[in-house]
């Protein structure tokens, strides 16, 4: 029985740890200020508002219950084992293993350990140099997001979408929400080559392509990232392109200029103005985020004139002829599986990114 005693408090000891490195205590505070606010009727008057609430709060869940539970797990367990009953040795060694065996699986939450690593995430992808090969590889990039998204249970909508002319898109901005999504997804900022035999001319030439992925961490609450009324300029116009009768006759579009750094946000999706306005706030909120985080400074009002994520940062070739390979450039992670990749099978190079020594 002392063995297992002994294995059970090192397993509880570093569970414990875990939480606090986690902060889940505050998580669970803001879990509990964000149900007492929802259950307000007066928050529903506002239902786009309300539903991010209801966004914000499901992640959270979802990131700080799966640690609760095997904590008051391991805790139960320890208090029926200091009964001593050796009847029950197998059956508490299956479930000490058991335990490890999850906690080993959960403690990788643990490398998600930068300031804004525990927030959802907003994609941005722009194609880039390549034409409507480039337009068609960000639609694919698009596709592969979004089934990564699928298999590790996290949600995701479109906040703006811009088709190509002939093919693909131009650009699309994506919200994704689960627990740790900026963490996992900030692995993917930056520029991606992809070189294939292009379907979009006759002579099915061998094309390179290219495109922009800004991972930005999605930032809810304005008391996170303060923006002053005067650093900013509000534009709002017709909207153009698809979207019904509706979004086409009114002045719903908005678009948002960062005066210092020159950031420009704008946002049509929406029937409503206001809601294109909460939309591209937010986006500009997580822009400069992004930016604060790559220029290492303390405060927006430091920042320097700039666009986050640039092209001279490519950091991932797919290669689909004369053979299939994707490699990082940065971590030099690769496998010859592009289509399992592309498919959505991204976490192996997720985890080569956390665990590389630092990586600028």
């Amino acid at each position: 029985m002392q063995p297992l005693l002994k294995r059970l408090k090192q397993l509880r000891a570093s569970i414990e740890a875990a939480v606090e490195r986690l902060h889940l205590e505050s998580k669970q505070t803001q879990i509990a200020d964000l149900e007492s606010q929802l259950a307000t009727s007066e928050i529903w008057n506002n239902p786009h508002h309300a539903q991010d609430l209801s966004k914000q709060l499901a992640a959270l869940k979802k990131m700080v219950d799966p640690w609760v539970t095997l904590e008051a797990q391991v805790s139960d367990l320890a208090e029926l084992m200091d009964l001593d009953d050796d009847s029950l040795l197998g059956e508490f060694e299956g479930q000490i293993i058991a335990f490890e065996h999850e906690y080993e699986t959960m403690r990788k939450d643990l490398l998600f350990d930068g300031e804004f690593d525990d927030h959802n995430a907003i994609l941005r992808l722009s194609a880039g140099v390549g034409g409507t090969d480039a337009q068609d590889w960000t639609e694919m990039l698009e596709r592969m997001y979004i089934r990564w998204a699928e298999k590790n249970d996290m949600s995701t909508s479109n906040l703006e979408r811009s088709q190509g002319e002939e093919a693909g898109l131009k650009s699309v901005v994506i919200e994704v929400t689960g627990p740790f999504a900026y963490g996992k997804l900030k692995s993917e900022h930056g520029v991606h080559r992809l070189v294939r035999l292009s379907p979009f001319n006759s002579d099915n030439l061998r094309q390179t392509s290219f495109a922009l992925v800004e991972v930005l961490p999605q930032i809810d609450a304005p008391s996170e990232v303060q923006i002053e009324d005067k650093d900013i300029k509000i534009d709002v116009y017709r909207a153009g392109g698809h979207g019904g009768q509706s979004v086409n006759t009114t002045d719903s579009a908005v678009r948002i200029t960062h005066i210092s750094t020159g950031i420009v946000v704008a946002i049509q999706n929406e029937r409503s103005q206001l809601q294109n306005k909460e939309t591209a706030m937010k986006l500009l909120r997580s822009k400069l985020a992004q930016l604060q985080l790559e220029q290492h400074v303390s405060s927006i009002t430091e920042l320097q004139a700039g666009e986050s994520a640039n092209w001279g940062s490519q950091i991932r070739n797919y290669v689909l002829h004369p053979y299939t390979l994707v490699k990082d450039t940065r971590t030099k992670h690769e496998t010859n599986n592009a289509q399992g990749v592309l498919d959505g099978d991204l976490t192996p190079f997720m985890e080569a990114y956390l665990e590389a020594p630092t990586i600028e």
